[in-house]
C-alpha cells in the first residue's frame, strides 16, 4: 500500500513538470551575478502507457540511491530527480527533439523516418504491448460473442453497427459506446494498421486522453467497447474482458508467436546520445530490476 502511495504521489507531482523544473535548481551565497546551478534533474515524458513503468522504475531507482555518487563514486553527491509527464506518443517523439525532454516515451513501431530523426542519440526497447479489445465485466456480448472478427470490429469501430442486438440478435438493444485513444496517437496508429486498415473511426466514438482513462469509461459503462493497453487489463481482470479477434485471444502465447498482432513496442528515445546519469538510469531500466516492474505492470518485458 505504502509503494502504491509512493507512486501516486510522484506520478501526480511529475505532471507539473514545467513547475517544477524551475525548481530544481538553487543559489547559493548573495552574489546576484553567480551563474546559476545547472540543471542534472532527467526529465521524461510522452506515452500514457509507458509512463506507470517509468514512474515507479524512477521511484525505486531514488529511493534505493537517493545520490548520483551512490549510483556511481564517479558521480557527484547530488540528488537524484526524475520527472515523468503524460501527453502521448507523437508528444514524446515531438518534445525530445526539441530539447524538452531528455527522453520521450513511445508505443508504437517507429516508421524508418522517424527512427532517422534518432539516428544521432537512442533508441530504446524496454518491452511490449498489446492492444486488448475490451467490455465491461458486465456486458452480455462477452459471453456471446467472446471472439469478434476483424470485420465485425471494423463495422462497429466504424459506426456501421451501432447497436449491441445488431452484432447479435440476443444482445439488447442499446447502443455502442465507442471509446478509442485520440486519432493521431500511438495507440490509434496501431488499431488503424492492426484492424481498421484505413477504414475511419465512426465521428460518435468517444476519443479519450490517455489509456487510463480510456480503461476506466469501460470499467464505468456496461455499453462501451474499445482497445486496452494489455497491462491495464491485467491489472483489472474481473471489470475488463477481452474479446478475441478472429478466434486468436491475447495470451502470451499467441502474443509472443505473433499469431496475436494488435502489438506494439514500448520506447525511450532520445535525440542526443545519453550522458553519464542517463545512461546510468536506462541500465537500470533494462536490469532485472526494471524489466520485474514491467512485467509487473503486466507487460511483456524486452528479453535480455
Amino acid at each position: 500500500m505504502q509503494r502504491n502511495k509512493r507512486l501516486s504521489v510522484l506520478l501526480c507531482c511529475m505532471l507539473a513538470i514545467t513547475i517544477l523544473a524551475g525548481c530544481t535548481s538553487s543559489k547559493t551565497g548573495s552574489d546576484d551575478n553567480a551563474a546559476p546551478a545547472a540543471d542534472t534533474s532527467i526529465k521524461i515524458g510522452g506515452s500514457s502507457t509507458l509512463a506507470p513503468i517509468i514512474a515507479q522504475c524512477a521511484d525505486d531507482f531514488t529511493e534505493e540511491f537517493k545520490t548520483w555518487n551512490k549510483v556511481d563514486p564517479s558521480l557527484p553527491e547530488e540528488p537524484i530527480v526524475i520527472f515523468v509527464s503524460t501527453g502521448g506518443s507523437g508528444f514524446g517523439m515531438k518534445s525530445a527533439l526539441d530539447g524538452t525532454f531528455d527522453f520521450g516515451m513511445v508505443s508504437k513501431t517507429l516508421k524508418d523516418e522517424e527512427k532517422a530523426q534518432f539516428a544521432n542519440g537512442s533508441i530504446t526497447q524496454l518491452g511490449s504491448d498489446v492492444l486488448v479489445i475490451g467490455v465491461n465485466a458486465e456486458n452480455p456480448v462477452a459471453k456471446v460473442k467472446p471472439s469478434m472478427t476483424t470485420e465485425e470490429l471494423v463495422a462497429i469501430f466504424s459506426g456501421q453497427i451501432k447497436k449491441w442486438n445488431e452484432l447479435d440478435p440476443s444482445l439488447p438493444e442499446r447502443p455502442i459506446v465507442v471509446a478509442v485513444r485520440d486519432l493521431g496517437g500511438g495507440a490509434s496508429e496501431v488499431f488503424d494498421t492492426a484492424i481498421m486498415k484505413g477504414t475511419p473511426i465512426s465521428e460518435d466514438a468517444l476519443q479519450i486522453p490517455s489509456m487510463g482513462a480510456l480503461a476506466g469509461k469501460i470499467m464505468d459503462n456496461t455499453d462501451t467497447i474499445g482497445y486496452v493497453s494489455s497491462g491495464l487489463v491485467n491489472q483489472n481482470p474481473d471489470k475488463i474482458i477481452p474479446i478475441s479477434v478472429d478466434g486468436i485471444a491475447p495470451t502470451l502465447e499467441n502474443i509472443n508467436s505473433g499469431a496475436y498482432k494488435v502489438g506494439r513496442p514500448l520506447l525511450l528515445v532520445s535525440k542526443d546520445q545519453p550522458n553519464e546519469r542517463e545512461q546510468k538510469f536506462l541500465d537500470y531500466l533494462l536490469s532485472e530490476k526494471g524489466l520485474k516492474v514491467v512485467e509487473e505492470l503486466g507487460y511483456i518485458p524486452v528479453v535480455r
